[in-house]
């Protein structure tokens, strides 16, 4: 009897215009690339005709960046040598093909966008920490944030506040704090320094709560119970 789909790990191209970018790694080897002989091809320039080799053993997925021009990334860090993925990872090929792995069992997610372009309006109500979009006004448990924060402070403030509890990768945060960029020259050492600093805002309301949290391997979270649950 034949597996179904859904009981293969799957590779999703985030940012694709294909009618179906969604792949099964259902065999033992494949190859990524944009060669039409790849397993998965995917056509764009910047990514080598054999990109990655994905390796399918036992229910785990590794992958292998294959001497590529442009190399590869996962969650953020250079691809050398092999590297087991988990659910959720985000791949980038030639830095810009930004690709998810989802693994077997789980259900694919939508290909547009995952964080909202604005903060919903009912995701205010009754939280510990609220914002005000149009003022970039903070405001924890009735105490505003003064001085404001820093455009970039904010920036990354509001979109952890608009997943909602969801976690923001790193190449979400410079996509959001610094669009401008596309990524070229925004390190680690950046991201963690501008992190660090809205943390030291945050605590100067409350230093009771750690708002920002850091998922090692995926990116950051924000935690923001309900006002009712403060001590």
């Amino acid at each position: 009897m034949s597996q179904s789909t859904d009981e293969f790990p799957i590779i999703v191209w985030m940012d694709g215009s294909l009618s179906n970018p969604h792949w099964a790694v259902d065999r033992a080897e494949m190859i990524l690339g944009r060669d039409e002989s790849c397993d998965i091809v995917i056509p764009v320039r910047q990514i080598s005709r054999q990109h990655v080799r994905l390796i399918s053993h036992e229910g785990s997925c590794t992958v292998e960046d294959m001497r590529s021009k442009n190399g590869t990334w996962v969650n953020g860090y250079r691809l050398t040598g092999m590297r087991q993925l988990e659910d959720g990872d985000e791949i980038r090929v030639a830095k810009d093909i930004r690709l998810r792995f989802v693994g077997s069992g789980a259900t694919a997610p939508s290909t547009t966008r995952v964080l909202p372009d604005v903060i919903p309006s009912g995701a205010m109500t009754g939280l510990r920490m609220r914002l005000d979009p149009e003022s970039r006004k903070v405001v924890i448990h009735g105490q505003e944030l003064d001085p404001p924060l820093s455009l970039p402070q904010y920036r990354l403030l509001e979109i952890l506040f608009a997943s909602q509890g969801g976690v923001c990768s790193r190449n979400d945060v410079v996509d959001a704090v610094w669009p401008d960029t596309k990524g070229m020259g925004v390190s680690e050492q950046a991201i963690d320094a501008l992190v660090r600093r809205l943390r030291d805002r945050l605590a100067e309301v409350d230093s009771q709560h750690q708002y920002i949290v850091t998922v090692r391997g995926h990116g950051f979270r924000l935690d923001n119970p309900p006002e009712e649950s403060a001590e």
